[in-house]
C-alpha cells in the first residue's frame, strides 16, 4: 500500500538565535509535498497536495508539531481506492497521538474492509457469480461500510489506550479522514472532533439560488464535534460533564445550568458564540474538578474525557462524486479558527495548483493568528483538485443539485447530504491576553520614521498617492485581499480606489519593513519576493539589535499567482507590530495606508448617504439611481470654521452644499417687506439649491453662517447641468 506521512515531530532548536535563518532552517518548520501529485483513482482524476507548518509558541518556541497527515494510495490492495486523513494532536502527548492514529487508523480500517469485503464476495459466489470479477468491483454497502469505518476507529482507541510509548490520560487527537472508493466515484469522510472537510462545488444553480459571487461554493463534509452543537451538549451532560467557558468556570460569565432543558430553546449555543469572540469556547469539564477542559466533544485517546462522553466514534458522511465537485480540503482546525469554508475554498480556487493553494490558505491563517492571538496553532491541509469524474461503474443515482443539511451518516443506501453550517463561530476579533499586551506596548512602543503618519488624519491628500496600475498588478491586488474579511463588503467603486491607492514598495534583501513594536500604519501585500516573519520574546524585546526567531515566511510569485499579505490589523487602528518582516530577497511590495483606507471606505459611504440626500431636494427628485450616483461623484468636500459665512444673499453662486454628519449653520432669508426668518440647519439639510436652475445671475435667496466647525459637500452647478443635459436627450427629467 504506497503511502505518504507526516514527518515525525522535531524541536531542533536553530542555530544562532536571534540570527537570519537559512532558507533550510526556516522549511525546516514546514513539511510538505515536493511537487503536486496527480493521478487518478478509478474514474476519478485528482492533483492533491499537503502541507503542514508548526505553529508558534512564546513560552515554548520549539514545541513538536502536533499534527500529523496520513495518504495512502493503493488502499486494500486497489488503484481505484485511497485514504486521505488529517489528525491533530492535543496535550502534553499530542504529537505522539497523532502519529499514532496516522500510523495505525489506515492499516485498521484497510484490514477491515478487506475482511468484511471477503464476506460480502463469498456470499456472492455462492449465489453463483464470478470470483475473479467480484475481487476487483465488489463494493461494501454504505451502512456496511460506515460500521466498518467506525469499528476501525473505535479499535485505534483502544490501541492508543494499550500503547506503553505515550500517555493518552489527558492526551488525544482529532481524526478527519476520506476513504475515496474510485470505481464507483465515492467518497466517505469521518470525522472525530473539530477538524474539518470542505468541498468546493460549481454548480450554476446553487450559485444563482443563493446569489454567491464566487465561482465554486462551499459545503461542509463533516460537522465540527464540540460543546457548540446541543446534540453533543445533551449527550456529554448525560455522561456527567459539566460544559462551561473558562471564563465561567472562573466566575466572569453567569452559568444557564438549564439551558438545554426540553422546551428550553432549539439549535446550537447562541452564549458560545458570544464567548469565543475573545477565544474562550464552551469546555467539557468533569463534575469533579476543573479538568480535562476539551474544547470537542469527540476524541481518539483523552482517556479521563472519554468518561465524560468525549468519544471516538465518528460521524460519516458518504456521496459519489460529480462532474460539479471541484476541490476538497481536509484540515486541522488551526485553518478554521479565522476562515471561514467559503474563505478557504476562494483562495484555492485562485491557484491552478493545489500546493501553492495549500501554501496561501496556510499563510493566511497564520497571519491571522498572529493578529489577533498571541500564539499561533499548528496548521495542517490536505487539498486535492478534482480534474475529471468519469462515469462510475454500476451506478447511475443522479444527485441533481444538492441543498444543504438534514443529517450525518443517514442509514440506508442514498448519499447523505451536504453541510451549510458547522456550528462553531469564526473568530474576528484578539483575545483578551493580546488585547492587554497591545496595550502594553503601546505604553512603551518605539516610534519608526518608516512606520510612523507625519501628519494628522484630516490632513491626509488621498490622491496625492493615486498611481495608475496594469491590469496584471490590479490582478495580483485583488488576488491579495479577495479573502481578507477587510475589503469582503467593498464596492466596485471602493476597490477602483484601492487599487489607485496601493503605493508600490521595491525592497532589497535584508531590508527591514517592519519592526516589532512599532507603530503599524500600513497593510503590505507581497508582489514578488520572500519575507520572513520574526518575533523576539517580550523579556528580550528592549535589547539592543534583538530580532528574535523567523516563526513564518511570507512567498509571493507573480508566476504562481501567489500574494500573500500582512499587516491587516494597522487599517484598523494604530497599534504596536507584533512581529518583525524582514526581505529575504529583493522584491516588491504594495502598501496601503491606514489613512487611505479609511478615507476610501468613509467617503463612499458618506456619498452613499448623498444620493439619498440628493434625492430629497425637489430639483432631483426625477433622476434616476445612475443619475445621483454620478451627481454623488461629483461632489466635492469643503471646509468651514464657526461664524464663517458659507453663502450671502443676494450673491451670484456656482454651488449648492448639503451638510455633512457634526455640521450645524444657520440660515436667514429676507422677505420682500424686509423681515427676516431663520432656520437651523443640521446633517441632511441643504442650501443653495436655487443657482442650480436660476436666471443668468444665479443669485443666492438667502445667507447661511456655520454655527459650529462644519464640513458639507459641494455641488457645482456645471456637473449638475452636465448630468441634466444628458437626461434632457433621453427625455428623463422636465426640469427647466
Amino acid at each position: 500500500m504506497g503511502c505518504s506521512s507526516s514527518k515525525p515531530a522535531g524541536n531542533k532548536r536553530p542555530s544562532g538565535v536571534g540570527q537570519r535563518m537559512s532558507k533550510k532552517e526556516v522549511n525546516q518548520r514546514i513539511d510538505s509535498i515536493n511537487e503536486t501529485c496527480a493521478t487518478s483513482f478509478g474514474g476519478v482524476s485528482v492533483r492533491y497536495a499537503y502541507l503542514s507548518q508548526r505553529g508558534y509558541y512564546p513560552d515554548d518556541p520549539y514545541k513538536a508539531n502536533q499534527d500529523s497527515y496520513s495518504l495512502s494510495h493503493n488502499f486494500i490492495g486497489r488503484e481505484s481506492d485511497a485514504f486521505f486523513g488529517v489528525y491533530d494532536g492535543h496535550g502534553r502527548d499530542g504529537d505522539k497521538c497523532a502519529q499514532f492514529v496516522r500510523d495505525n487508523l489506515p492499516p485498521l480500517t484497510a484490514s477491515i474492509v478487506k475482511k468484511e469485503l471477503q464476506n460480502e464476495i463469498k456470499n456472492a459466489v455462492s449465489n453463483g457469480e464470478d470470483i475473479e470479477d467480484l475481487s476487483k468491483s465488489m463494493e461494501l454497502p454504505k451502512d456496511v461500510l460506515q460500521n466498518v469505518l467506525t469499528k476501525a476507529h473505535v479499535m485505534c482507541n483502544k490501541k492508543m489506550h494499550a500503547c506503553k510509548d505515550l500517555d493518552d490520560t489527558l492526551s488525544g487527537t482529532t481524526s478527519i479522514s476520506m476513504y475515496l472508493h474510485g470505481n464507483r466515484n465515492k467518497i466517505t469522510v469521518s470525522n472525530v472532533g473539530d477538524s474539518r472537510a470542505v468541498i468546493g462545488r460549481s454548480t450554476d444553480s446553487i450559485l444563482k439560488k443563493e446569489g454567491a459571487s464566487s465561482t465554486l461554493k462551499a459545503f461542509a463534509l463533516s460537522r465540527d464535534q464540540t460543546p457548540y452543537r446541543r446534540d453533543e451538549r445533551i449527550r456529554c451532560r448525560k455522561s456527567g460533564a459539566r460544559v462551561l467557558s473558562l471564563d465561567q468556570i472562573e466566575g466572569l460569565e453567569p452559568i444557564n445550568e438549564d439551558e438545554d432543558e426540553e422546551g428550553n430553546g432549539e439549535g446550537d449555543m447562541v452564549l458560545g458564540e458570544e464567548i469565543d469572540e475573545g477565544g474562550d469556547p464552551p469546555r467539557i469539564w468533569s463534575p469533579n474538578g476543573d479538568y480535562p477542559g476539551t474544547a470537542f466533544t469527540r476524541s481518539i485517546g483523552d482517556a479521563i474525557a472519554e468518561e465524560l462522553g468525549v468519544f471516538a466514534e465518528p460521524e460519516m458522511l458518504s456521496r459519489e462524486l460529480t462532474k460539479e465537485d471541484k476541490i476538497i480540503v481536509l484540515a486541522s482546525d488551526g485553518v478554521f479558527e479565522f476562515l471561514t469554508n467559503q474563505s478557504v475554498i476562494d483562495i484555492c480556487a485562485k491557484f491552478t495548483d493545489p500546493l501553492e493553494a495549500c501554501r496561501a490558505v496556510v499563510a493566511e491563517s497564520y497571519e491571522l493568528w498572529l493578529q489577533y492571538e498571541m500564539r499561533t496553532d499548528d496548521i495542517t491541509m490536505i487539498c486535492i483538485f478534482i480534474d475529471d469524474v468519469g462515469s462510475p461503474q454500476g451506478s447511475t443515482k443522479d444527485l441533481g443539485v444538492i441543498a444543504s443539511v438534514a443529517s450525518v451518516g443517514s442509514g440506508d443506501g442514498a448519499d447523505d447530504d451536504l453541510i451549510s453550517n458547522t456550528a462553531r463561530p469564526v473568530r474576528s476579533t484578539m483575545t483578551a491576553e493580546k488585547s492587554r499586551a497591545i496595550m502594553m506596548a503601546k505604553k512603551n512602543m518605539s516610534r519608526s520614521v518608516r512606520d510612523v503618519t507625519e501628519f494628522e488624519e484630516e490632513d491626509f491628500d488621498l490622491e496625492s498617492l493615486f498611481t495608475e496600475k496594469t491590469a496584471e498588478e490590479k490582478a495580483s491586488i485583488a488576488e491579495a485581499i479577495r479573502a481578507s474579511v477587510m475589503f469582503q463588503n467593498i464596492t466596485d467603486e471602493q476597490r477602483e480606489l484601492i487599487y489607485k491607492a496601493m503605493e508600490p514598495m521595491p525592497v532589497k534583501e535584508g531590508q527591514l519593513i517592519i519592526k516589532q513594536g512599532t507603530v503599524g500604519d500600513r497593510f503590505y501585500i507581497v508582489d514578488e519576493g520572500r519575507f520572513e516573519v520574526r518575533i523576539v520574546p517580550e523579556s528580550k524585546l528592549a535589547e539592543e539589535g534583538a530580532v528574535g526567531n523567523c516563526v513564518h515566511v511570507y512567498e509571493g510569485s507573480r508566476e504562481n499567482h501567489s500574494h500573500p499579505s500582512f499587516g491587516e490589523l494597522a487599517l484598523m487602528y494604530s497599534a504596536p507590530r507584533a512581529a518583525s518582516i524582514i526581505a529575504q530577497s529583493d522584491g516588491l511590495l504594495w502598501a496601503l495606508h491606514r489613512y487611505a483606507f479609511n478615507k476610501v471606505i468613509a467617503e463612499q459611504s458618506s456619498k452613499l448617504e448623498a444620493e439619498k440626500m440628493l434625492k430629497k431636494i425637489d430639483v432631483f427628485k426625477s433622476f434616476s439611481s445612475d443619475s445621483l450616483k454620478e451627481l454623488a461623484s461629483s461632489l466635492c468636500e469643503a471646509k468651514f470654521s464657526r461664524d464663517d459665512v458659507i453663502i450671502n444673499e443676494g450673491d451670484v453662486g456656482d454651488s449648492m452644499y448639503l451638510v455633512l454628519p457634526g455640521g450645524s449653520c444657520k440660515s436667514v432669508r429676507t422677505s420682500k417687506n424686509g423681515l427676516e426668518s431663520e432656520v437651523d440647519l443640521k446633517e441632511g439639510g441643504f442650501f443653495g439649491e436655487e443657482v442650480l436652475k436660476g436666471g443668468p445671475e444665479n443669485k443666492y435667496q438667502l445667507t447661511v453662517t456655520a454655527t459650529n466647525k462644519m464640513t458639507c459637500w459641494t455641488l457645482q452647478k456645471s456637473d449638475a447641468k452636465r448630468v441634466i443635459s444628458s437626461l434632457r436627450k433621453e427625455g428623463a427629467t422636465n426640469m427647466a
